[in-house]
């Protein structure tokens, strides 16, 4: 059985958890004044609990309903529907524009989708995984943010990203969201990842929100935006959901793809 301490220590971890969703060893054990070795000792008896998961360099969080899933499981779901949602976005960059790319399993299939259509972009971005595609596009300049590595989706987070974006004006953001709700707003799961997000739209004259349908409706952790904050909202969801409506209410451009049927690049804007 675990001292009073550690029952202490661990009971303060998984509260941390369940409000950031992700938490290093690193900076646990400069807060409770312990070795790593102890915070893994306390992680591996959380994760006997079922409370986290434990990733490289730290820990998630499992229990609470709105857990993030894991980027591989994002990218799985909804593939096809993120495809022709990204190239919908693809289609509204101009050639020559400034971008900022946000991280994520959406953004990433936006990056993707910008390949071979030779725009002449300057890309900036917090994703690892977005750089990586696009870094070898021809008339392509990407640059990526600094910051601290988030292992489990490999971007670019704290004060050093957060810094990075402040320096630039861009044309676009593009980003990616875990919900959209008619009176909550735009918001995600992670704390440190919003607030990347939240820099990005005050240096952008236009945001765009890709998301697909299962999004609409959903209020996860941290508020980043409210529906007037933001520009166009590329979905494959009903035009008539309710988020939708609210979103036109608020004066902000929706446009809906056929993420099943319709070709690349069609799309209803409402």
């Amino acid at each position: 059985m675990p001292d009073v301490d550690a029952k202490a220590r661990r009971t303060r971890i998984e509260e941390r958890v369940h409000a950031e969703r992700e938490v290093g060893y690193a900076d646990l054990a400069a807060e409770f004044d312990v070795s790593e070795m102890t915070i893994r000792r306390d992680m591996e008896a959380l994760e006997a609990l079922g409370v986290v998961r434990r990733v490289v360099g730290g820990a998630i969080a499992l229990k609470g309903k709105d857990s993030e899933p894991t980027f591989e499981t994002r990218i799985a779901n909804a593939a096809e529907e993120k495809r022709h949602i990204a190239d919908a976005v693809a289609e509204l960059i101009g050639p020559g524009e400034t971008l900022i790319l946000d991280s994520g399993s959406t953004a990433l299939a936006v990056a993707q989708s910008l390949r071979g259509r030779r725009l002449g972009l300057t890309v900036l971005t917090p994703s690892v995984l977005a750089a990586l595609e696009l870094v070898d596009e021809a008339d392509t300049t990407v640059v990526l943010t600094g910051g601290e590595l988030r292992p489990s989706e490999l971007s670019l987070i704290g004060p050093a990203a957060e810094d990075t974006l402040s320096q630039y004006n861009c044309d676009t953001f593009v980003m990616g969201v875990a919900g959209i709700d008619g009176l909550r707003g735009i918001s995600d799961y992670h704390q440190a990842d919003s607030r990347v997000k939240r820099a990005a739209i005050a240096r952008a004259d236009r945001v765009i929100v890709a998301a697909d349908r299962s999004k609409l409706g959903r209020v996860t952790f941290t508020s980043i935006a409210a529906l007037g904050d933001i520009h166009v909202i590329i979905t494959d969801g009903d035009p008539e959901h309710p988020t939708l409506v609210a979103a036109r209410k608020e004066g902000v451009e929706v446009v809906c793809v056929d993420g099943l049927d319709a070709p690349a690049g069609e799309v209803e804007s409402l």
